[in-house]
Order: C-alpha cells, then sequence, then structure tokens
C-alpha cells in the first residue's frame, strides 16, 4: 500500500474542506469549550480552553468587559492541540470530539484526527514512553497527566499506518523518488 498523504488525495479539496474545519473552530470556540462536559474533559487531560488561557494571561484581553473573553478571532487557535490530547489520553470518542467541535467534526477535523492517531501510533513505536509523554505535554504547566494506548483501532487503520510507517523508514535512508525500490519501500522494511 503507497502513502498517500490524506491532504493531497485526489479526492480532498482543501477549499472545500477549509469552511467545514472553520465551521468547528466556531463550534469549538462559540459553544464546545463553554460546555460543562467539555470543561470537564479539559479538566482531566490538562488542557486550558482558549477562555482559560484569556483569564489566566489577563493582560492579552482587548476589553476589560465581565464576560468571559477568548482569542477575538479563529485565526488565534489552533484546533491540533485538543485533538492531540484527546488522543494521547484516549478522550478521541465520536460523542466526546462531537462536543468539542459539534456535528460536522468528521469532515471538519476527521483527517487532523486520523492523522494524529497515526502520528501516535508512530510516536509510541519509535520513542519510549517516557518521550512520547513529553512530545504531548504542552507549555504552562499543560503536561498530559496520562497516556493510554489508542482505542478502537482498526485492521485498516494498522495497515495504513504499517504502510506509512514503511514510506517514512523509507526516506530516512533516502530511498525514495529515483532510490525508491523497484517493490516500494512497503516490502523493502516488510518487517520492521
Amino acid at each position: 500500500m503507497a502513502f498517500h498523504h490524506p491532504f493531497q488525495e485526489a479526492q480532498f479539496d482543501l477549499f472545500d474542506w477549509y469552511p467545514k474545519y472553520q465551521s468547528c473552530l466556531s463550534f469549538f470556540l462559540e459553544r464546545g469549550q463553554h460546555t460543562n462536559a467539555v470543561q470537564a474533559v479539559a479538566a482531566i487531560v490538562n488542557i486550558r480552553l482558549p477562555f482559560q488561557q484569556s483569564l489566566a494571561f489577563p493582560g492579552r484581553s482587548p476589553n476589560s468587559s465581565s464576560a468571559p473573553s477568548y482569542p477575538s478571532t479563529n485565526s488565534d487557535v489552533s484546533l491540533v492541540p485538543y485533538v492531540r490530547r484527546l488522543v494521547a489520553t484516549g478522550f478521541d470518542t465520536v460523542a466526546i470530539l462531537h462536543g468539542f467541535f459539534g456535528d460536522g467534526w468528521d469532515v471538519g477535523i476527521g483527517l487532523i484526527h486520523e492523522n494524529e492517531r497515526r502520528n501516535y501510533l508512530f510516536a509510541a513505536k519509535s520513542e519510549t514512553w517516557l518521550r512520547v509523554k513529553a512530545s504531548y505535554d504542552l507549555e504552562d504547566g499543560q503536561s498530559v497527566p496520562f497516556l493510554r494506548p489508542l482505542q478502537g483501532v482498526t485492521e485498516k487503520e494498522i495497515q495504513a499506518a504499517e504502510a506509512n510507517w514503511s514510506e517514512w523508514l523509507a526516506m530516512q535512508d533516502w530511498m525514495l523518488g529515483p532510490r525508491a525500490p523497484p517493490d516500494g519501500p512497503s516490502q523493502m522494511h516488510q518487517n520492521n
């Protein structure tokens, strides 16, 4: 199985995807982060929500209103750290992703979620537990309190990760492009 970057596949249209991602981001900022359920998950996995970051650093808030504030534009917030933390702690269930990112989470952040699950598999395969944990820690005391093995893994997901891992190993050996083996890197590193 040859590696195909999900964001470069023929059926992936960046310009079609981006408004869906923006919709997830808007949902997260305007609704998700203010629910008790999302706040409870964020507390147990030790990650600050955008409105909490504004409260923790009051000088960053542009106004002094009594309403909770959060970064003023969607471009001030990335959803990737939240997806990464949910994956690493085993909280990346459909219900939780829906609570954080809304009804369209699967089309808005679904590919990011899929890639982060694969990255987590790769991290576990290539590093010690301590280094994996450190790579999922954030600054300002937002260390990941625990790591869980990837939840709900499918055979298809494992096969795709294996193929991508072989591609990665081939790149480490500079066995790509004109140097790629005729059978492809998946055959070359099959036992790794």
